[in-house]
């Protein structure tokens, strides 16, 4: 379950389709360095009186990363439930499970500019609105039209959520902070997905779907008490209200008139950077990175992780085990191994860890096609949910350690700094196709052949 992201965290500005973002989980480390080289002065986060604002502000945000999470994580718990109550044939549910993926396209490519536009609260506030109007048609639904309509609206709020939270985090923190407060993003999309599975084993899908109101709820109050970025004051002109919300973020007694100066010659100095084109990454000195980019997307997606993901519990039902239990061990596994993944992922290298993170989903997937194997052939039928929910436990692990992170990493990497809005917008686009792709199609290739043989 990755959708990632790639973006200029203090310019803003877009190329083309930049601001497409990643289903479902991604890791955030670029937004740090990225800013490391050309972000804040060190000086100006040792002159720093507080940071309880930062810390405020920051909590709020990722309301917004538990709310994605909480969308992604929805129809696993609930697809026998729904098909059940409403009567919905497979296609049809799998349109409703898939179309999260078209509403987080749209979203994700509109979020840059209505960020720029109504501010990073204001795109917070939008995307909140989104999520609950969503939520609530999924609610009062009696059929797949009003079903496909609130999924599409929280699939638009969270691709908006993906962009401008990590956005408004990196904006905000002082550069100490940076690392730690972009990776909770990370954490809490994971988080919210984990807790969707786990409640929606407990209650029905209609109040499931009212519980991912709150976190709106939260973000939408909270938003009142927090400081708007002020990296985005400075960008539109606001100077009375840049330097007071930098005041507040930083503390009432802090001297922040380095920091303020190196804001400005920062946006000035990105704003003259040459803006590349989509058809420039296809020069033959771009060319190997590109073809890196999106072999690593097409990988990470096309190796099955929204399918597994959107529909853990009817592929547990189907090896011959407790949806309830699979469910809650899969999500039991998710949250911390994507936080031994976010320590990993300096310390033992970027192609190491994804080499090993792919054997781990191979293996999780030669696993599960084998118990389902069994299952037709009536070998071993008493070993064959244990098959089953280890393979896609190794899966899930796997990824999350790896597949999901690493990719977003790389990318960003190994791009010039004047073409990596164009070139992330290809390969986000790339991910999005992958992801909707796989969402739509894996009920059916369950159907017609769960071994895969």
């Amino acid at each position: 379950m990755a959708i990632g992201q790639f973006r200029d965290v203090e310019n803003g500005e877009n190329n083309t389709l930049e601001d497409l973002e990643q289903p479902l989980v991604i890791k955030q480390e670029k937004i740090v360095s990225y800013e490391d080289e050309y972000g804040s002065d060190e000086k100006s986060t040792e002159k720093s009186g507080s940071i309880w604002m930062v810390l405020l502000s920051t909590c709020v945000a990722v309301c917004g990363s538990f709310e994605f999470g909480s969308c992604v994580g929805y129809s696993a718990p609930t697809q026998s439930a729904i098909r059940e109550d409403l009567n919905l044939s497979l296609a049809q549910f799998s349109m409703f499970g898939s179309i999260l993926t078209i509403g987080a396209m749209l979203g994700a490519i509109t979020s840059g500019r209505i960020a720029d536009f109504l501010g990073r609260k204001g795109a917070m506030r939008m995307s909140a609105s989104f999520c609950i109007t969503g939520w609530l048609a999924i609610f009062f639904s009696k059929g797949a039209l009003s079903l496909d309509i609130g999924r599409f609206f929280t699939g638009y709020g969270i691709g908006v959520f993906s962009y401008v939270v990590p956005i408004f985090i990196a904006e905000i923190a002082p550069k100490n902070l940076r690392g730690a407060l972009t990776t909770l993003n990370q954490l809490m999309i994971v988080t919210g997905a984990s807790v969707a599975f786990v409640i929606g084993t407990i209650i029905s899908w209609t109040t499931l779907a009212l519980t991912g109101i709150v976190p709106c709820i939260f973000l939408l109050v909270g938003l009142w008490f927090v400081p708007e970025s002020p990296r985005w004051l400075a960008k539109i002109g606001h100077e009375k209200e840049f330097q007071t919300a930098l005041q507040r973020l930083r503390g009432k007694h802090a001297d922040i008139s380095d920091e303020m100066a190196e804001i400005q010659e920062y946006i000035v100095t990105l704003q003259s950077l040459p803006k590349a084109k989509l058809l420039d990454l296809f020069k033959s000195k771009h060319i190997r990175p590109v073809i890196i980019g999106v072999g690593l997307m097409v990988f990470q997606q096309f190796g099955g992780i929204n399918g597994i993901g959107f529909y853990a519990s009817q592929t547990f039902e189907e090896a011959g085990i407790s949806s309830k239990t699979g469910t809650i061990a899969y999500a039991c596994v998710q949250v911390p191994i994507t936080m031994v993944g976010a320590t990993l992922i300096d310390k033992s290298g970027r192609r190491p860890l994804i080499m090993v993170s792919a054997t781990g989903t191979f293996l999780g997937c030669f696993l599960a096609g084998t118990s389902f194997f069994l299952k037709g052939y009536g070998l071993l039928l008493d070993w064959v949910p244990i098959i089953a929910v280890s393979g896609v436990l190794t899966y899930i692990a796997s990824f999350s350690i790896g597949m999901g992170a690493v990719p977003w990493v790389i990318m960003s990497e190994i791009f010039p700094i004047h073409v990596k809005g164009a070139a992330g917008s290809l390969v986000v686009l790339v991910n999005w196709l992958g992801a909707w792709a796989i969402s739509y199609t894996y009920n059916f290739l369950m159907s017609w052949s769960s071994s895969g043989k």
